[in-house]
């Protein structure tokens, strides 16, 4: 129960990663608040979790409105802020540069890159103004990010974008206790890898060496050990996390 008395906030909670990720700091003893634009997934994520540690909140992230009441209700609710967040949040909206729309690109900006960093800005600023120490901050990018995938520029520019936020934002708050880093999944068994073209998954697992999609808990594990003290020395590290895909 390393993660014992923590408080963490999960975005992205309904499903995949976040949904993983919530149960294993549950497991490890964390409360956790499961927020996701759809309460109705977050609300199924505490049901399947089945304790009295995971409470649902509709959050969207892209929101500074809806992120500040975050921020307040765990105030008000627990009488201190997450010391644990989790950015797991995330859209695609792929499409070749030629073709992509505006509003496809505004779309994935709001969530992957804007909801990270109003996610880190205000819950960071929050632990800094109640005198929370040992904080930890886990932003999810991807290996898309690296390996730059045609027909996928919003989506990996947001992703490329987050390892830069993080490695600032790393650099800015280790005087306040607080350690910031980022996750880079490979293709993961997720409903957002569910609509990739199978043609496209068949490529993945030849180029992958571990020949698999990978797990949400295999992600949820890694998050879990940045949350904890185990990773007290770890600040700034963009992680990758793909069976070895590059």
């Amino acid at each position: 129960m390393v993660l014992l008395g923590k408080l963490a906030i999960v975005t992205g909670a309904g499903s995949g990663i976040g949904r993983a990720t919530c149960r294993l700091l549950a497991r490890d003893g964390a409360k956790v608040i499961a927020a996701d634009r759809n309460l109705r997934a977050a609300e199924q994520t505490a049901k399947d979790i089945g304790n009295d540690h995971v409470l649902p909140l509709e959050v969207n992230v892209a929101s500074l409105e809806s992120v500040s009441k975050a921020v307040n209700y765990s105030i008000t609710q627990f009488k201190q802020p997450p010391s644990i967040v989790v950015n797991s949040a995330g859209i695609t909206r792929d499409g070749y540069l030629l073709k992509l729309t505006e509003q496809d690109y505004d779309d994935v900006y709001a969530v992957n890159l804007k909801g990270t960093f109003l996610m880190t800005q205000q819950f960071a600023r929050a632990m800094i103004e109640h005198h929370i120490r040992n904080g930890s901050v886990v932003n999810m990018s991807s290996i898309v990010a690296r390996l730059s995938n045609p027909g996928q520029a919003n989506y990996a520019a947001t992703k490329a974008g987050v390892v830069s936020l993080t490695e600032i934002a790393a650099k800015e708050f280790g005087k306040f206790g607080i350690r910031v880093n980022a996750i880079l999944p490979g293709f993961i068994d997720t409903p957002m890898v569910e609509v990739v073209p199978e043609k496209v998954k068949q490529d993945v697992l030849r180029r992958c060496p571990m020949g698999r999609l990978g797990r949400p808990e295999e992600i949820a594990e890694v998050i879990a050990f940045l949350a904890s003290e185990k990773s007290s020395y770890v600040n700034g590290a963009a992680i990758e996390v793909t069976g070895g895909l590059n």
